[in-house]
């Protein structure tokens, strides 16, 4: 029997080194002042994350209903602004979150940019690779931070799990497998379900798994999906089988049509990394070698968008414009990949369209 395989007990630091210098750096004196563009159930949550941090403000609220904003903004002692164009356009805010539907991502990070201001995008960064690459280069063009809100990158424990792994603590990584899937019961016109905002569950859940298998084996160069769609021609449930140039192989699914398991686990050659349930959040991790287990906890901040908001506030006082923890040249890999699945299982949406018309 091989000998049980026990991980480091002097683990290295988490705290991320500084990059390079390439903007103007934000005081560390004052709280780094946030203004959330939309008012919808991503951009509640990431408030009530941020007002557990010292080190942020919520400076100001920008929705298309000025009620809605002020609504939002009087919980936190923001300025509520009824269009997003006087949102990037207050010299109060130092960086803007977009919580908008996938399909409005480009349009309302450009409008930031536009006003010269660092934005934090959430997830998926575009509806395809094209259009993430073009946010990219412009953000890059003009000196600007951007980062695609893949909180899970962030998480103190997955950020300990990729440490471990890239270190060799785990062994060789031979097999991943995630799960993300829960019952959407809403209207056909929720951001979830209608295609003309990007829904689907590949955008919304998928990410994850492929996002958390994208942390431990890179990118594949096999791919194979399968899905159920709706009339509307949005994906409902998707299973994908991966394989890595070394041989590595991933199994990934989500759905929301039904309550998966939600879990994930990294197989080694010399044992196994477990995550309950909700995986893509955890606050600790198994690891069982020959039979014998330990916990892997971390400490996080909130429902752990907290901790996505101090990688930012990181970059900006540092006068970063990349984050290594959710580096730009893997959102645009992410979202080739995620281009090559659609195109398998018959999913389009109107973006894909304009670009044929402009080629």
């Amino acid at each position: 029997m091989r000998p049980m395989t026990t991980l480091p007990r002097d683990l290295p630091s988490l705290e991320v080194p500084p990059g390079p210098r390439v903007a103007e750096p934000l005081p560390a004196d004052r709280p780094t002042r946030w203004g959330i563009l939309a008012t919808g159930a991503i951009a509640r949550g990431f408030a009530e994350d941020l007002a557990l941090l010292p080190e942020a403000a919520i400076a100001a609220v920008g929705s298309r209903r000025l009620a809605s904003a002020a609504e939002f903004a009087s919980q936190y002692d923001a300025t509520p602004y009824g269009s997003y164009e006087e949102l990037v356009a207050d010299p109060d805010v130092d960086v803007v979150y977009v919580a908008t539907p996938h399909a409005l991502h480009k349009e309302h990070t450009l409008l930031a940019f536009e006003a010269g201001k660092p934005v934090l995008c959430e997830k998926a960064l575009t509806l395809n690779a094209p259009d993430a690459q073009e946010l990219v280069d412009a953000a890059r063009a003009n000196g600007l931070f951007l980062m695609e809100a893949m909180w899970m990158r962030c998480n103190p424990v997955i950020r300990r799990l990729a440490q471990l792994a890239s270190d060799g603590a785990l062994g060789q990584v031979r097999q991943v497998r995630a799960d993300l899937g829960f019952l959407v019961e809403r209207p056909d016109t929720h951001r979830l379900l209608a295609p003309e905002l990007g829904g689907g569950v590949l955008l919304d859940m998928g990410i994850y798994p492929l996002n958390f298998a994208d942390l431990f084996l890179g990118e594949p160069d096999q791919v194979s999906a399968a899905a159920t769609l709706a009339e509307s021609g949005i994906d409902l449930d998707l299973s994908l089988s991966l394989g890595y140039p070394g041989g590595a192989v991933a199994s990934l699914s989500a759905t929301m049509t039904a309550w998966s398991p939600r879990t994930a686990s990294i197989a080694t050659d010399r044992g196994r990394v477990d995550l309950a349930a909700p995986f893509h959040e955890p606050r600790q991790a198994t690891w069982t070698s020959e039979g014998s287990s330990e916990t892997i906890t971390e400490e996080v901040i909130g429902t752990g968008l907290a901790n996505e908001a101090l990688e930012v506030i990181r970059c900006l006082r540092n006068g970063e414009v990349e984050s290594p923890l959710a580096p730009l040249d893997r959102s645009v890999s992410l979202m080739r990949l995620m281009d090559r699945i659609r195109e398998q299982i018959g999913v389009s949406y109107d973006a894909d369209s304009r670009l044929s018309s402009a080629d």
